[in-house]
Parts: C-alpha cells; structure tokens; sequence
C-alpha cells in the first residue's frame, strides 16, 4: 500500500488486477496513487492523509461507492469523487452526482477517456502550512492584490464571476472567497456546467421529486439545497445551456428553487460565484449567453492573470508542487539554476495545470537529488523561449542527441533492470525494492522500454 501524505489520487477498487491496472495508468501519467480496497478503507486513509480526487468503484464489498459518497458528503465535500460502474444508466448517473459525484465512468472504458475526466475534475494543487491549514502560494504582485480585493468580497454576499484561462487556479480562489467568508462553516458545493450532459443539469442542479421523470424513484435535492447556508460554485457557467440559463436567472432574482415535478418553491440562501474561461461580453454578443444574466452574475468580477503574467509565483509553486510529490522520504531535490530559468523563461499556456505536470515528470527524471534543464520536460517544447510577449522557437534535442556516455549510462541502467526483474520473476515491488526506486519510478522505466520495443520480463 502507498503512502498518502499528498496523494494525487485515491483509486478506490476491490478487483485487485483492475487496481493494479488503474493504478499504472495513473501513474504513468504523472500521479501519485494510493489505493483502497473498499469505501471503508477509503474513508479510514482520508482520515489520515489530503488527497485531490477519489476515483471510485461503484460495485463493492462492505462498503460500496455511492455509500462512499454520503459519508463523504459532510467530511471531506471539498474533495471531487469519480465513480466508476459496469452498469451505467441515466438513474444512476443522477444518482451518484446528485449524491456529489463529479462525473460517472461506465466500465470498460479507454485509458485516454479516464485521464481526460480525472485532469479535468482533479483540484488544483494547494500547499500546506505547518498547522494543516490549506494555504495558496501568493508570491506575485498582482496576485497578491487580487486575493486582497478577494477577502474584502468575501466579507459581503455579493455574486462573484471568476475569469481566467484554464488551469489559472479559478476554484482555488472560490474556495478562498467562501473560506474567507461568514459561511465557511456551512457547505462550498460546486458544480462544473461542462462536464454534465443537458438532460441530467436541471435535474441535478435544482434537484426533483420522485415521480418527476421516469427513473426519478425517490426525492432528491439538487446542488443549491446542498448548499443551503453555504456556498454554490458554478463551474464554467458560459457552457449552461441558455434555456436553463433563464431557469436559474429566475432562481437567482427570487432566492428560491422549485425541484422538478414539485408544486412550491423553497427559501434559498445561497452565495453564488461563478467561473469561466472564455469572455462573457463575447458570448453575450453572440447570443449564448443571456444578457440579463451576465449582469446578474458579475456584481464583482475578479479576474486571475496566467502564469505567464505572474512569474513571482512560478518558482514558489515549482518548489511547493515538488514537496507534494515528493514521496521517497529523502532531502527534497534541488532545482538548479538553469532548470529555474528555464521554468521561468516558459510560455505556460497550460497554467499552473500543466506546471505540476512537468513538475512531475521532473521527480521522475532527477538524479542524485538534483534537478537540471534536461528535468524540465515541457508539453509545449516550441513555447519554451526567453522574455514575456513573444517566445523565440527553441527545438527540442533530437532523439539520438545524447553523448556517447549518456547512451552508455542509459543502456547499462536498462540492463540491470531487466536483469533483476528476470532474477524476481517479474515482480515489480521486489525489483523496485532491490534498486533502491519508487515502484511508480520502475513503472515509468518500464513504460519507457516497452515503447522502444524491449520484452519486459512479467
């Protein structure tokens, strides 16, 4: 069993080949996994241990993933859930999201579709201060004064609409506003407009009675009850459908929510904040999005700048990133100082997403504690110049680049990895112990092998 202190994903899975499996693709594609066989041994390591998303199955012994949701729910409602089941229908999807659900995956499904919907959902990274209180890493000016214009919106009950590219970090501010807020106590509930088809939002977002439709078999609230007393974060509101767009225009004028298929409404108290990556004055001007709506919304706009445009906070975040990740036990590694200019001359078109993603990779790719340039592997090579505005094409070295002894060093390190799998007949964990790695760190080699076309011992 991983260890959990900063865990990217608890994968929570009673078939143990599956897990394994799950667990494989996950980490190769950068996170760090713990896994659990059951929604009790998921709650007994969430007890101990932050993590960022729990993928879940459905079907389970003891304690199953919909069980897992409501215990969930009071405890750790900050924390997204993906279910996954072998049977998927309309119902139980309404079900597991109206019981706080992300989003529902129905078995079996391609390795790409599930590392779409986890870098989608997954929070974004936070930092921890000594007391375990969760804090931001807020080191640029201008990040600094937003989040200081942030507290002061937080003290009132204004609407406030987030703008900002994605991966800027636009719920980690909303969560900011309501922990900052008179209702910090009560519910922060949020709700991505993307991720949910049209058919099942209404249904989710304002809740039904039993009857309302066929598989409504009991009375279900929706996301604003939820967030009675607390907070409702609307999630990318510019991809709401504009017929419900002035369903809940009308939820917001009146402070009161009608369920589907119910015959009166019901007193809401509810702050509402709403985010999107895209330009509303564009989108009402095109005509999807409601005029009347936009400025219901925007009572306070705040807008996050790009990591582009706050370079204070990239080495900051590099290193906090690091120290999430960081698994082994052993001295943090060190950034070099040209594996910082080089994080500091970089484009990020992806944010501060794709930062810990390379941040990641870099993990894997240090050696003897230290990470150089040749660490920083970007997603985006050819954005990777100097200056702000404009970044000089820098191509990436050819594949057969390396010096004679880097191709040395490399092939004698791929011989005795394949040599002491063979020796322990294939088994991961044993080898992995043996070389002194992290099993994600052989799974990564491994990967690395089979995809130049070694046979791998199993």
């Amino acid at each position: 069993m991983r260890t959990m202190a900063g865990t990217d994903i608890l994968l929570v899975e009673d078939d143990a080949s599956l897990r394994e499996a799950l667990c494989d693709t996950l980490e190769l594609a950068g996170y760090s996994v713990a896994c659990a066989v059951n929604g009790v041994d998921a709650l007994a390591q969430l007890a101990q241990n932050e993590v960022r998303l729990v993928l879940s199955d459905v079907q389970m012994d003891q304690m199953d993933g919909f069980a897992l949701l409501e215990h969930m729910h009071s405890r750790y409602g900050h924390i997204p859930v993906l279910l996954m089941t072998a049977y998927g229908t309309i119902e139980k999807a309404v079900q597991a999201m109206q019981g706080g659900a992300c989003n529902y995956l129905v078995k079996p499904f391609e390795a790409g579709v599930l590392l779409e919907q986890v870098a989608r959902y997954i929070a974004e990274p936070l930092d921890e201060d000594e007391g375990g209180a969760m804090t931001r890493v807020v080191e640029d000016v201008a990040m600094k004064q937003l989040f200081a214009l942030a507290a002061k919106v937080a003290a009132s009950d204004a609407t406030v609409l987030i703008q900002g590219e994605s991966g800027t970090g636009k719920e980690v501010l909303a969560r900011y506003i309501h922990e900052a807020s008179a209702r910090r106590d009560k519910p922060f509930i949020a709700i991505n407009c993307a991720a949910i088809p049209e058919n099942m939002l209404e249904a989710i977002l304002f809740g039904y009675e039993k009857g309302a439709f066929t598989g409504a078999h009991q009375s279900t609230p929706g996301k604003f009850e939820q967030a009675q007393g607390g907070t409702l974060l609307l999630d990318e509101i510019t991809e709401m459908p504009l017929a419900l767009q002035a369903k809940l225009l009308r939820v917001l004028q009146e402070k009161e929510v009608e369920r589907l298929g119910a015959r009166k409404p019901m007193a809401l108290d509810v702050r509402v904040l709403a985010t999107t990556n895209r330009t509303l004055t564009e989108q009402v001007s095109k005509g999807d999005f409601r005029e009347d709506l936009y400025y219901r919304l925007n009572v306070f706009p705040l807008t996050l700048p790009p990591l582009r445009e706050r370079r204070g906070d990239i080495l900051p975040l590099a290193v906090g990133l690091l120290q999430r990740h960081w698994k082994s036990g052993k001295t943090l590694p060190v950034l070099d100082d040209e594996a910082r200019q080089r994080l500091t001359a970089y484009h990020w078109p992806g944010n501060v997403r794709e930062l810990e993603n390379v941040m990641q990779r870099a993990i894997i790719l240090q050696e003897g504690g230290r990470i150089g340039a040749a660490a920083i592997v970007f997603e985006h090579p050819l954005l990777s110049g100097g200056g702000g505005e404009a970044f000089a094409p820098a191509p990436a070295p050819a594949a057969d680049s390396a010096s004679p002894l880097e191709s040395g060093l490399r092939s004698l390190e791929e011989k005795i990895i394949l040599d002491v799998l063979k020796e322990e007949c294939g088994s991961r964990k044993a080898t992995a112990e043996r070389l002194g790695l992290s099993e994600r760190t052989l799974r990564y080699k491994i990967a690395r092998l089979r995809e130049a076309g070694v046979s791998v011992p199993v």
